[in-house]
C-alpha cells in the first residue's frame, strides 16, 4: 500500500512539530502511514527542541511505508529554509511551495495516495509573489497542469457531527451578495452530492442549504438573495434528482437535532459555514477539498506561530486529516 504526502507547511509554525506527534500516535497504523515532504534540518531541529525522540529516515515515496513503524520518512527538499520558530519568513516560501508541488507529483503519479497539507501562512507567500488565495486555489491549479478537466475545487470542512461547505470563501462579507450566483451554488451541490456518493459511501446525500440573510430573508422583507438566487438554485438541483432543500435560516440548521436531518451544509459565506464546525469540533475538524482528481485533507487550523517554539501544539486535527484521507482513499480505491 503507497504512503500518504503530507507537506510540510510553513516551517516557522507547528506543522513540523504536529508531524512528528502525528506519527508518534500513528506509527503502529499502515494504513495511516505517510512520508513528509520537508527540510529534514527544521524536523531534526524540532525533534531535538521538544525531546521527541521520533526515529527519523530519509526515504522515497516507493520506500516510505516500509520504513514507516520504525521511523519518519522524510522527503528531503532541495530549497534552502532559515529556521526562525514563531516567524513566518518570506525567504522559505519556495520550500514552502516546493513541498505541495512535490505532494501533489507524488500523488498524481500514482506514488501516493492522498495529498495530507500542513498549514501554510499566506502572509509571507504572497510576500514572495505567490499569486493564489490559499491552498485549495493553487491545489486546483496543480491538478490542471497535471492533466486533469474541469476542475472545481470545493472546501469541505468534517467532522463527526458536521460537514459544511462554504459556497463563497475567502472574500469580504461585503462582497458576498455580489459574488453569489445560482449557477455557483448548483455546481458546488452536485460536486458535494456526488463526493458524499463517490468517498463517503452516502448512497442519497441529503443537502441542507443555508440562506444568506437572517431568517432566510424573511420573504423578501430582508433582503432578495434567498428568493432570486438561492431558492432558484435549489430547484436546479431538486430537478437534477438531488436532495436539497432550502433556503434554511442558518441560526437554526446547526443544532444537535437539525444536523440529523441532512449529510452536509451548504452555506453561503465562510464564517457562516466554519463557526458551526469550529465550535463542535475546533480540534478534531478537518479540511478536505472536493472536485480535485485526488484526495486532499489538511488540520483545520492555522500555523499558531504564537506557540511555535513552546511544544504544546496539539496534533488532534492532522491526526483526523491523516486518518480521513487514508479511509476516503481505501474506499475510492
Amino acid at each position: 500500500m503507497s504512503v500518504l504526502a503530507l507537506t510540510m507547511g510553513e516551517p516557522g509554525g507547528i506543522g513540523p512539530e504536529l508531524a512528528l506527534r502525528a506519527w508518534q500516535a500513528l506509527r503502529h497504523r499502515p494504513d495511516c502511514a505517510f512520508a513528509l515532504i520537508a527540510s529534514s534540518d527544521i524536523v531534526a531541529a524540532r525533534n531535538r527542541d521538544f525531546c521527541l525522540d521520533v526515529p527519523l529516515v530519509h526515504s522515497d515515496f516507493v520506500n516510505a511505508a516500509r520504513h514507516f513503524a520504525a521511523a519518519l520518512p522524510i522527503i528531503a527538499l532541495d530549497e534552502h529554509v532559515t529556521d526562525h520558530p514563531g516567524q513566518a519568513l518570506a525567504e522559505n516560501a519556495p520550500a514552502v511551495i516546493a513541498s505541495i508541488r512535490q505532494a501533489v507529483a507524488a500523488v498524481t503519479g500514482a506514488m501516493a495516495r492522498a495529498v495530507i497539507t500542513n498549514p501554510i501562512q499566506k502572509s509571507s507567500l504572497y510576500a514572495a509573489g505567490f499569486s493564489y488565495p490559499g491552498h485549495t486555489e493553487f491545489l486546483g491549479a496543480l491538478a490542471a497542469e497535471a492533466g486533469a478537466r474541469d476542475v472545481y475545487p470545493v472546501m469541505m470542512l468534517a467532522c463527526r457531527e458536521l460537514r459544511v461547505v462554504p459556497v463563497t470563501v475567502h472574500i469580504a462579507l461585503n462582497a458576498v451578495s455580489t459574488a453569489l450566483k445560482a449557477d455557483t451554488i448548483v455546481r458546488v451541490g452536485r460536486i458535494v452530492a456526488a463526493s458524499l456518493s463517490e468517498l463517503f459511501s452516502i448512497n442519497a446525500p441529503r443537502l441542507a442549504i443555508a440562506g444568506l440573510n437572517p431568517h432566510a430573508g424573511e420573504d423578501g422583507s430582508m433582503g432578495s438573495e434567498d428568493q432570486t438566487i438561492i431558492a432558484p438554485a435549489i430547484a436546479r438541483l431538486r430537478e437534477l434528482g438531488i436532495d436539497a432543500r432550502g433556503p434554511l435560516p442558518a441560526d437554526t440548521m446547526f443544532h444537535a437535532t437539525a444536523r440529523r436531518t441532512y449529510d452536509a451544509a451548504l452555506c453561503m459565506y465562510h464564517d457562516q459555514a466554519l463557526i458551526p464546525v469550529k465550535t463542535l469540533a475546533f480540534d478534531e475538524a478537518v479540511n478536505v477539498t472536493l472536485g480535485l482528481p485526488f484526495v486532499r485533507t489538511s488540520p483545520d487550523h492555522g500555523t499558531a506561530l504564537d506557540i511555535a517554539t513552546a511544544g504544546t501544539a496539539r496534533p488532534d486535527s492532522l491526526i483526523a486529516a491523516i486518518e480521513l484521507a487514508a479511509s476516503l482513499t481505501g474506499k475510492r480505491a
